[in-house]
């Protein structure tokens, strides 16, 4: 049996050996981060180092937030509910975990390229946005487009609103700077950059006031109760120096992922590549295959030993039609047969190969079907 081919690093990326090896250091200390004593400050030194790492990895200042937490979806969630500001505005292809993050939440449009139109939004703040905090994904996590998130920042802050970007698919495919974006507040996840699952954090300039959405004992500064997540936390934080450092192989899966793309659209002329024109992360492509549903595809697909998947992964293993391309205008019959492929630093030449075999003798297979009815 020909070895899996693994296309799914957003959903998560496969656990670096360094990060394994930290977070098993980490778990051979065996205090509590809160604890007083020597092995209790040997637990504090692996979390100040880890934060340090998270913050040299995406610019941020000296004086910023660093608040680790389980995940992305925690991150976002502390974010918007933690801000202090009653009224929330998100783009309209946001990942769940913030379009369910507060109970009244107002939508930002975006056009067919998953894009915000500035000048819409500048209009929908005319009002003030004094009482306002604005979440806007850096990369989306589906799609991959990359949303013009400094921009948007500026309109936001003319208005004085709080803004917050979900970052989490974009660190390690692309340069996140913190400073330079001009947010406010920024979440990311360690294991889409192959950290452990379960550690995420938030990160906020010195001036955002947050408050605890799950109070406790008063641990990351009394923002997020609860002992931390010692060798999560340290395993991140090697995950997240080690993706800075790599960045530069990025040009080389971009290429592979061209290549990809060239393929598919040369194999038939109804398939289609979701935003293709528009600035992308390097590693992503969400392509339809006409007449096949996502599910097939996915099934088909991992029998040939290739792992994609129909979209975000954070939906209990659904493979139902992507709420980000309905919020983008593609109609529903062609968004049920969007398939993701998100590539790493480990896909070769030959993984595109088997790929575009398996994708080709799928469509072959169900054109012929669709011949023979």
């Amino acid at each position: 049996m020909n070895q899996t081919v693994y296309m799914d690093h957003n959903a998560t990326s496969p656990t670096r050996p360094e990060a394994v090896e930290a977070a098993a250091r980490a778990m051979q200390v065996g205090g509590n981060p809160s604890s007083v004593h020597g092995q209790g400050r040997k637990a504090r030194r692996i979390v100040e180092e880890a934060r340090e790492q998270v913050r040299r990895a995406v610019n941020a200042p000296a004086s910023a937030q660093i608040v680790f937490t389980s995940c992305g979806t925690e991150a976002n969630s502390l974010a918007l509910r933690g801000s202090g500001r009653p009224n929330v505005m998100v783009g309209a292809t946001e990942h769940a975990s913030v379009l369910r993050a507060a109970d009244a939440i107002e939508r930002i449009p975006v056009d067919v390229n998953g894009l915000i139109d500035p000048f819409q939004f500048d209009e929908m703040l005319a009002g003030g946005g004094d009482d306002k905090v604005i979440s806007v994904m850096l990369a989306n996590n589906e799609t991959g487009v990359l949303q013009q998130v400094e921009g948007i920042a500026r309109i936001a802050h003319r208005y004085h609103a709080l803004v917050h970007t979900d970052a989490v698919q974009a660190l390690g495919k692309i340069d996140v700077d913190f400073a330079a974006l001009g947010v406010d507040l920024m979440s990311l996840s360690a294991h889409k950059i192959g950290g452990p699952q379960g550690a995420g954090a938030l990160i906020a300039t010195k001036d955002v006031k947050l408050t605890a959405v799950n109070p406790g004992g008063g641990q990351e500064n009394g923002v997020r109760g609860g002992t931390e997540n010692l060798s999560g936390i340290a395993g991140f934080g090697v995950a997240a120096e080690l993706a800075k450092a790599e960045l530069p192989d990025m040009a080389r899966i971009k290429a592979l992922r061209d290549r990809l793309e060239a393929g598919v659209l040369e194999l038939s002329n109804e398939a289609n590549v979701i935003a293709l024109l528009t600035d992308r992360l390097p590693n992503t492509s969400f392509i339809t295959m006409s007449g096949v549903d996502a599910e097939t595809q996915v099934m088909a697909f991992d029998l040939d030993g290739l792992c994609v998947s129909a979209g975000s992964a954070c939906g209990s293993g659904k493979t139902k039609s992507s709420g980000v391309l309905g919020a983008m205008g593609i109609p529903t019959e062609v968004a049920k047969t969007a398939v993701r492929v998100s590539l790493g630093h480990a896909t070769t030449d030959d993984d595109i190969e088997r790929f575009l075999s398996a994708w080709a003798a799928l469509y072959q297979r169900k054109s012929r079907a669709r011949s023979a009815a």
